[in-house]
């Protein structure tokens, strides 16, 4: 069985004897602004850790600052990273930055770690290393809820959109009652052609209330009306199913007549056939031309 092993192709596509290379570190370089220098820290010392970010975090917390440092010099270094917003200096060592935007922060947390060096001073007051981390501010978490409830408005209204779109059309709304449309509704029960729409008109207005003693002869005169419509469109409805029982039977008594002939042509066919092989032989053309001729003419049909 050893010997039925196919050695491994080291060349083959996915496979690879020799260990890939190592990814180089990003190497950071030293940062000159106007006013300070910004050193990067050992590039074998573990990076500087960082909290779990917040939502819609747009604030950062800067430690390890210079005593001297002033706003102006944090403002200098900082814009480089984006647009600031506010800056909260404390008289210790720290402050906190606020950007306009949410991506502004990782470029902030980039310099954690860097040592920050006032002119070329080697006054302990003028040097510190700085640890930049995400801040929990409460502006940026009201921000973040107002952006997020403004998203779920929109998805809302979105749908809405979606669904009234699919939904069908709501029918037009029913006009109000006045003596004017009652004499056009009058008129409209009459035609056959808006006969529908008129009757729904009036059941929507009874359904309102508008009958009372002053309007009680329209709606009188309006439902008599309907009454004689409904009374001849049920007489036209018994004519047409008469006329229509009339022409079945036509047609079953034409059927059975047609079914009797071909019974009868049946039976004549098959006479002659018998009559015929006693008087001479038939050759087999003759046989299987009979044969089919009996077959035109099926006994019955059922109905």
């Amino acid at each position: 069985m050893l010997g039925l092993i196919t050695p491994i192709n080291p060349m083959m596509a996915g496979i690879s004897l020799v260990p890939p290379p190592p990814v180089p570190p990003d190497v950071k370089e030293i940062i000159h602004c106007t006013s300070c220098t910004l050193f990067p820290q050992n590039p074998n010392l573990p990076p500087p850790s960082t909290r779990e970010r917040p939502p819609g975090c747009r604030t950062v917390f800067v430690g390890g600052l210079p005593e001297n440092s002033t706003e102006e010099i944090i403002r200098e270094v900082f814009e480089q990273c984006g647009e600031i917003t506010a800056i909260r200096k404390s008289k210790k060592n720290f402050c906190h930055i606020r950007f306009n935007n949410e991506f502004m922060v990782d470029k902030a947390i980039y310099l954690s770690g860097y040592r920050m060096r006032i002119g070329s001073s080697t006054d302990k007051k003028d040097s510190g290393r700085i640890h930049v981390d995400v801040a929990q501010a409460r502006d940026d978490l009201y921000e973040w809820e107002c952006k997020q409830r403004l998203l779920a408005r929109e998805e809302r209204h979105r749908r809405q959109v979606h669904e009234d779109q699919q939904r069908a059309p709501s029918p037009p709304p029913i006009i109000h009652y006045s003596e004017h449309e009652a004499a056009l509704l009058a008129d409209n029960l009459k035609d056959d052609l808006k006969f529908s729409e008129a009757t729904s008109v009036l059941l929507t207005w009874i359904d309102r209330g508008e009958v009372n003693r002053r309007t009680a002869n329209h709606f009188y005169s309006m439902i008599q009306s309907t009454n004689s419509h409904v009374r001849r469109l049920m007489s036209e409805k018994a004519q047409h199913d008469e006329e229509m029982e009339r022409a079945r039977e036509a047609f079953r008594s034409a059927l059975l007549t047609v079914l009797a002939q071909c019974k009868f042509s049946r039976t004549v066919v098959m006479v002659t056939v018998t009559h015929s092989g006693k008087t001479h032989l038939h050759t087999p053309q003759e046989l299987s031309q009979s044969k089919e001729k009996l077959l035109m003419f099926p006994e019955g049909v059922i109905l």
